[in-house]
């Protein structure tokens, strides 16, 4: 039987939309959003905004790339939840309108789940997939879990941040530096012109699989000050050397855990997801461990790793072929567990 999903994405600050038929790529447009960026950080209204401007011509963009329309898709996928919920309101109401207009089912999607299940993405030259289980580095500006992957619809959570996540991390040390918004790609830019052992910062000691950044932090912040006050000209001249030093620091802090929870539970592969999976040094440092381990690393293509609706309409492909779909009457959530 030909599937065909037509995938939304607006949780946070990207506008997406994405087609997917019978389990192939067929489109996955972004309209990302520039006027947060004098703000230092997402503005959860200005998102809301962009959002209802630029969902109808993404998901119209979309339909044109795939060479379809409405009348060819199966069903609709929309992310319910986690997010901002404002922006999620967007989506999901447009979701729910396109849904009654075009008489086809709604299937909604958990954000957490949709970032992993991206390694399925299928497309004409990537065709290869993770086996279960596998265990998932799951990293975002929102989220750092360690997450054990069975099957799409059996998921446990074994570690997550019990404060910040590293993209937080990497976000709000770059701010404190002078870097503009997203702070990560900074640097990450930076990182591979400076030595990561000018610097060495709090790394702190969590029982189990579970993380915590907030340390990282407050660490940063001091070595930047001179008194009470950070010194700029500090910062310029050590600037690569403490994006180079910060990075590695997050580094090891995500694949100490990482290596205790693939110990545990002995899997023969490994996958990264989320926002932060786009870092280079995150992504060398896994290929690396998963090297001298003798398991299949799972990096995702930079295009699948940031909010993207691609993600979206794979998560619903599963649940289409298990008829698992919902009413119109569901509510978008802002935080769930996986």
């Amino acid at each position: 039987m030909s599937i065909t999903i037509l995938g939304i994405e607006s949780s946070c600050d990207d506008t997406s939309a994405a087609v997917i038929a019978d389990g192939i790529l067929r489109s996955n447009v972004i309209s990302s959003q520039k006027v947060h960026e004098a703000y230092g950080g997402v503005v959860p209204e200005l998102a809301s905004r962009a959002h209802q401007q630029n969902i109808l011509p993404t998901v119209s963009e979309s339909l044109r790339q795939a060479g379809i329309d409405m009348k060819s898709v199966d069903a609709i996928a929309f992310t319910r939840g986690p997010g901002l919920l404002g922006s999620l309101l967007v989506g999901t109401s447009f979701a729910k309108g396109l849904a009654l207009a075009a008489g086809v089912p709604l299937i909604d999607v958990n954000h957490l789940h949709a970032h992993i299940l991206s390694h399925f993405i299928r497309t004409e030259e990537r065709q290869d997939v993770p086996e279960f289980p596998f265990i998932c580095l799951l990293i975002s500006g929102g989220n750092s879990q360690i997450v054990v992957v069975r099957s799409p619809f059996d998921m446990e959570i074994v570690g997550r941040t019990i404060d910040d996540a590293a993209g937080e991390a990497f976000d709000k040390c770059a701010k404190v530096m002078g870097l503009p918004y997203p702070g990560g790609p900074h640097i990450d830019r930076l990182a591979s012109q400076g030595n990561a052992d000018a610097f060495r910062f709090s790394r702190p000691k969590i029982p189990g699989f579970d993380y915590s950044f907030s340390g990282l932090k407050t660490s940063f912040l001091y070595t930047l000050r001179d008194g009470v006050k950070v010194d700029p000209d500090f910062i310029d001249r050590n600037k690569a050397d403490l994006a180079a030093s910060l990075q590695s620091t997050i580094i090891t802090i995500l694949l100490d855990k990482l290596e205790k929870a693939v110990d545990r539970y002995s899997v023969t592969s490994v996958a990264i997801g989320g926002g932060v999976s786009a870092n280079s040094g995150v992504r060398n440092a896994v290929a690396d461990f998963c090297a001298r381990r003798g398991i299949k690393a799972w990096i995702p293509p930079r295009s699948f790793t940031t909010d993207n609706a691609a993600m979206v309409a794979m998560a619903g492909y599963f649940k289409f072929q298990r008829k698992e779909f919902c009413p119109l009457s569901s509510p978008p959530f802002a935080r769930v567990e996986i």
